[in-house]
């Protein structure tokens, strides 16, 4: 028998019966998001822990670089131990240092802004599009107008006379931004582009892959990824000089000799153990079904959404035009008539089962952050009341 939809139910009961729907009527409590386990991950740990080559030195790590490579496109792969170390490598190797200015989405998760601290850098805050999530292209050339200089082909803040280095536009939630629009941007004001990618593996801007447009990109294998390694991370460059350098810092600046443990300069302890690369050649090797699982989801989100009445109070976020989204986080946007019953929903879809979430907090409203340069924050303080994550895996 068809279901009949109470179109008169609140705003957070409808969103609930859409999940329910949505899901397939699960049983037991569905988180956000978990790892899935579909394909050789037993046998190539197995394999791992034979070998005894668990830490940072085996051929899984080896392998896992090359199959990275061959998916992305990118000519060079540095596999690491999280996102946050990758990103940390990337702006040193693009020169990002001490009371250097690096511009980052305030709508963001927190490890960029953490990784400009450990250079000693400042976060400098900038907007985001409703349409995408992620930076405003257009708005930010305007304001790099207004408030910078160029000396000796560099770009400088006016305000605080420091150099404002790179620029580290985020994926959110696995959508790509105005790439195109950014990097004239870039390019126009002579800032580094680190493209930080961390949650958008699968995802393609103009058939080519995100993460590989800039001079260095990044990506996260963490637990609650589309992929996951358990911890892990990697380096994407198309320049062999940076992936070497990468290689090397990461490697605790050790140098290559059969014997001698001689160490050239700092480095980091950063380089992913072979344990965590044997389990991403395994989920690697699932990356297309994944990602047809993510996509299904969606369009099922979508439909259950229009059945019940609800696309005057919320809309489901959807690619960009002439972009493929890994879908890694199904979100919500609140209309304004319905911002008001944010954290109703969230209460009430959490109690009900079903783990929502809401956007990340703000970067420039944390304390160890809120006295840092920023831009009009307009869009991303208005998206922060909008914006809901949805349950995003398929329940078996």
């Amino acid at each position: 028998m068809k279901k009949q939809f109470n179109v008169n139910q609140s705003l957070s009961k409808k969103i609930i019966e859409a999940i329910r729907i949505s899901l397939n009527f699960p049983k037991k409590k569905v988180y956000l998001h978990e790892p899935r386990f579909i394909g050789n991950e037993s046998s190539y740990l197995k394999e791992c822990i034979d070998t005894t080559f668990v830490s940072s030195i085996g051929e899984f790590v080896n392998r896992f670089e090359k199959n990275l490579k061959n998916y992305t496109g990118s000519k060079f792969v540095v596999a690491v131990v999280n996102g946050t170390a990758a990103l940390h490598i990337a702006m040193k190797l693009v020169g990002v240092c001490r009371g250097d200015e690096v511009l980052l989405p305030a709508l963001n998760f927190i490890a960029s802004a953490n990784a400009v601290s450990y250079c000693n850098a400042i976060p400098h805050f900038v907007d985001s599009e409703e349409k995408t999530l992620g930076i405003d292209s257009k708005k930010l050339e305007k304001y790099l107008d207004k408030i910078t200089e160029q000396k000796n082909g560099l770009c400088i803040n006016r305000k605080t006379l420091r150099i404002i280095r790179a620029c580290v536009p985020t994926h959110i939630f696995g959508h790509p931004i105005d790439l195109n629009g950014l990097i004239k941007v870039t390019n126009k004001f002579n800032i580094e582009l680190i493209e930080d990618a961390a949650e958008s593996l699968g995802s393609f801007y103009n058939k080519t892959h995100t993460g590989t447009f800039g001079k260095i990109g990044i990506l996260s294998f963490n637990g609650n990824k589309i992929l996951t390694t358990g911890g892990g991370g990697a380096i994407l460059t198309n320049d062999k000089i940076i992936a070497d350098r990468a290689k090397h810092l990461t490697t605790t600046a050790k140098k290559n000799h059969e014997w001698e443990l001689f160490y050239e300069e700092v480095g980091y302890n950063y380089r992913m153990p072979n344990i965590n690369a044997a389990l991403g050649c395994a989920q690697l090797e699932k990356i297309p079904e994944l990602l047809k699982i993510k996509r299904k989801l969606f369009k099922s989100y979508k439909k259950s959404l229009n059945q019940l009445s609800l696309n005057n109070d919320v809309k489901i976020l959807q690619e960009p035009k002439g972009c493929s989204s890994n879908y890694w986080l199904q979100t919500l946007l609140l209309t304004k008539s319905s911002m008001d019953q944010r954290n109703d929903i969230l209460y009430k879809t959490n109690q009900a089962g079903f783990n929502t979430r809401p956007a990340y907090s703000l970067n420039h409203k944390l304390s160890h952050f809120k006295n840092y340069p920023k831009m009009d924050l307009t869009v991303a303080e208005s998206l922060e009341g909008k914006i809901i994550n949805l349950p995003s895996n398929e329940t078996i």
